[in-house]
This record gives structure tokens, sequence and C-alpha cells, in this order.
């Protein structure tokens, strides 16, 4: 028994072998930037103090993202995707080495920020459907599952690590070590990517480069308009990212005003995100297939966007914001592997940079206006609001007071307005069925 569980290891790894060394090296470099990530956003909220302005930094990565990602992918499906994700790499890094640059020079200001965001969103639109394309042609199609699985563990390890370890750097050395690690891990990623990753190539590129750049986009929208599962999940997944980002804007101006917060109740709250999809993450790479993939799809986010907001909008200490987060995240990755099998499946590969392209413009529009509106209600709703309640009314009962007190209440809505999303995408998603992989 164990010499058989001993093989089906070693050919399994085998099998694996060129995603393993991608996987492994991608998710390096991606924790080198999750830290800088973090700790320009302490840096930025230490500087202004305001939610919203610390959210434009995401908001200017993400609009750009969306934008043009429907044109990216056509012109992903038509590149060389090692080339386009070595490119992206390389100027990704040099925005980093720009921001160190401008530390050093004491010139560094929020504006320099949200510009480098812009072109890493840029960057970002055209590697991530490339990178996408990519490990569908190296991995075998009885490994999408686990495969997924392993990609959640280590977003998971990242959300877990990135915190503590930027925290910890920041408050010791300062952002020039933070960076420093940053360009490290994307030298190791890039060397790796370079010289020892081969990607299959995909046939039929000759007809998509004689096809306009237009007409090539528009077929992802067709392909997606005639498959009305996926189209139905991409709009569903925009809802919860909608309030998943104002979530993200809203989530640091609970925590850092807190008596009982700060950068490191910021950073043990967010790492306990990433230990809840670390085990989410293992169970989706061991659990069995599931009878219905639609059906865990909805319930675990129904799950995700109530128990964690209406937790975090009533208490007041880490230990219970850290179980909000077990509960809101652990789902999460669960979710993820089972639409990465019905996408990854349903889709032709040769279409799948132009499709996951416009997914993305569909589904993740909604995160920048979900920044936006996360940082507006607090800052101009709720917050005021909340400094002209009565002390002994029922809104101070709630949500406190004192500056935090508004974002609390920013958090009742988002769990309010996630329910009824879930719920009634629960009813148009019970016609379907998937259980083909």
């Amino acid at each position: 028994m164990k010499e058989s569980i001993k093989i089906s290891f070693k050919t399994t790894c085998k099998e694996l072998r060129t995603f393993l060394a991608l996987w492994s090296t991608q998710s390096l470099s991606q924790l080198g930037s999750s830290m800088t990530a973090f700790a320009l956003t302490l840096w930025l909220y230490e500087k202004t103090g305001s939610a919203l302005q610390t959210a434009l930094l995401s908001i200017c990565t993400y609009a750009p993202y969306v934008m043009m990602s429907i044109f990216a992918g056509a012109l992903s499906d038509r590149w060389d995707k090692k080339k386009v994700m070595l490119v992206c790499d390389t100027l990704a890094a040099g925005s980093t080495l720009v921001v160190f640059v401008l530390l050093k020079e004491d010139l560094l200001a929020p504006g320099h920020l949200y510009l480098l965001n812009v072109l890493n969103g840029l960057m970002n639109t055209l590697q991530q459907p490339a990178g996408d394309v990519a490990m569908t042609l190296i991995i075998p199609k009885k490994h999408y599952q686990k495969t997924s699985g392993m990609r959640s563990f280590s977003n998971s390890l990242i959300t877990i690590l990135n915190p503590v370890l930027a925290t910890t750097l920041y408050s010791l050395f300062g952002m020039n070590l933070v960076i420093a690690a940053d360009l490290g891990t994307f030298a190791v990623a890039f060397l790796t990517l370079l010289f020892g990753v081969r990607l299959p190539k995909i046939r039929n590129r000759n007809h998509e480069e004689r096809e306009s750049l237009l007409l090539s986009a528009r077929s992802g929208l067709v392909f997606l308009k005639e498959n009305s599962l996926v189209f139905t999940l991409i709009l569903f997944l925009a809802g919860v990212n909608l309030v998943a980002s104002a979530f993200d804007a809203v989530l640091p101006a609970l925590i850092l005003p807190s008596p009982q917060g700060g950068e490191m109740a910021l950073g043990l709250v967010t790492s306990t995100a990433g230990v809840a999809m670390l085990i989410g993450s293992l169970l989706a790479t061991f659990m069995r297939k599931p009878k219905d993939r639609v059906r865990v799809i909805y319930l675990t986010m129904l799950v995700s966007l109530s128990m964690e907001n209406f937790l975090l909008a009533f208490t007041r200490t880490p230990v219970l914001w850290c179980l909000g987060q077990l509960i809101g995240w652990l789902p999460v990755p669960i979710m993820n592997a089972n639409l990465d099998v019905i996408l990854r499946a349903s889709i032709p590969v040769e279409m799948q940079g132009r499709v996951y392209s416009c997914r993305n413009t569909l589904q993740f529009f909604t995160i920048p206006v979900g920044f936006f509106l996360g940082g507006f209600l607090v800052d101009q709703v709720c917050e005021p609001l909340m400094a002209q309640a009565a002390m002994d009314g029922g809104l101070v009962r709630l949500f406190g007071a004192g500056k935090g007190s508004g974002a609390a209440m920013v958090m009742f809505l988002l769990g309010t307005v996630g329910t009824l999303i879930c719920l009634m995408f629960g009813q148009v998603l019970k016609k379907y069925h998937y259980d083909k992989i």
C-alpha cells in the first residue's frame, strides 16, 4: 500500500514537474510583490489617514486592468506566453525600483504610487491571461482540481506571510529592505521562467494572427454569450468582488484606529485570512469531486460574505476579528477550485486568453468600484454620521464610538448586500448542474 502511494506520488510529481517549477517561483515573486504592496499601504495610511486615498492604490491597479483586459486576451492568444510573462515581470520590477529611488531621495508622494500602480495594472492585464493559459498548457487535465488547490495554497501562504513579514521589515528597517526582498524574489522567478520552463506550442495560431484585434476580442464575448453557465458564474462573481473589494478598503479603517488595533493587529487579522485560505486550499486539493460544482460555488460564497462582515461589524477585539476572517476566507479556495475546473474544462485552450480576459473585464470591473465605494462610505458617509451619533443611542451601541465606528457600520451594510447577492444568484444557478470532471 505504502509502495503504491509512493509510486503514485512520484508519477504525479513527474507529470507536474514543469508546473511545480513555474508555480513555486512565481509564488515566491508574488510574495515579494505583496509585501511591497502591504508596506506601501501602511506608508500611505500613515501619510494621509484616509481610507479613500489608501483605497485609490487598488483602484489605480484594477481600473486599467479591467478596461484593457478584453483586448489583452486577444493579444495574449497571439503572442508567445513566456515572452509576455517575462516582459511584464520586468516592467513591474522596474516600477518597484522607481519607488526605491524616490524613497532614497525622499521624493515619494501618493501621486507617484498611483501612477506606478496604473503601470502595474496594465502589466497584469497582459500577464494574467498569459499565465492562465500557460498553466493550462503544462497541467494534465486530470490534475486541474489538484493544481488549483495548490495554487490556492500558495496564495493563502502569501496572504499569511506577507503582512507579517512586511510589517516586521517595515517597522524595523523601513521600506528599503521590503523592496530589496521584492526584487530578490523577482530575480529567482525571472531566471526560472527564462531558463527552466518550456511551454508547448498552441495549434491554430495562424488563424488568430490573421483575425483583427476587435474581432478576436469579440469572439471571447460571443463564447460567453453562448455558454450561459460560465456567463452566469462570471456575473455572480462580479457581485462577490464588489462586496469583497469594499471589505478590503474598509478593513484598515476599522482596525488601525481602534484602541485594540494598530499595524500589528492589521497584520495579524490579514494573516488569519491566509491561514483560513491555507486550510481551505488543503481541503480543495484533496477533496473528492463534488456532486454539483455549481452548488458548491454559491453556497461557499453565501457563508463567506454574510458571516464575516456581520461578525466584524459588531465586534471590537482582534480575536473575534480573526474568527471572522477564518469563517469568511476558508470557503474561498474551495469555490475557486470548482470554478477553475468548470472554466478550464469548458473553454477551448486556443480561446482561453480571449475568454479569460473577457471574464476579467466582466468579473473584475466591480473591484475598483468596490474599493472606491468602501473608502467613500467610510470617509464621507458613515464616519461623519457616527461622529454625530448620540453616545447613548442605538448606533453607538451597535457599532461603537470614535474613529473606526463608521467602518463597522459599512461592514454591516456589506454583509447585508453580500447575503442578498448570494441568495438572488443562488436561485438563478439552481437550474445548472456541473459534474463532468
